[in-house]
């Protein structure tokens, strides 16, 4: 006790970060599809959309069949292109998995209401040898 009272300052900096690193794990980051359960929803036919917020070069190196590119800094000026697809599940592809729950809550709201980010992003896709259209 006399420690925590001598080193009062130090032992609120731990607790403060220790608390922010946990909120930031615990904190909500949408739905998320495996490759393989985004595999499933894409062959299912016309009821999937994939959009790739990937850049332009990441996006001609490969990409998944039929997926729409749209940059993640266009998206929120470009949701009208997709307005089609609102009836649709959506799958937003990103490279490693960081940046689909910003895509996801853009077009949530913008609409959208079935959407998911692709785990792991391309990185995991490719890593689970499936392919890539170039």
């Amino acid at each position: 006790m006399k420690f925590i009272i001598d080193h009062f300052i130090t032992v609120a900096i731990a607790l403060l970060s220790g608390g922010a690193l946990l909120w930031l794990s615990l904190a909500p980051r949408g739905r998320v599809a495996s490759p393989l359960q985004a595999t499933q929803m894409i062959n299912r036919g016309k009821s999937t959309a994939v959009i790739d917020v990937r850049s332009a070069e990441a996006f001609a190196a490969g990409h998944l069949r039929d997926a729409k590119h749209i940059p993640l800094a266009d998206l929120g000026n470009r949701t009208g292109e997709l307005d089609k697809s609102k009836v649709k599940t959506i799958v937003v592809v990103d490279q490693d998995g960081k940046h689909a729950g910003k895509a996801a809550r853009l077009l949530k709201a913008a609409g959208f209401e079935d959407i998911y980010g692709l785990e792991g992003g391309i990185a995991a896709w490719t890593a689970a040898g499936l392919p890539l259209i170039k």
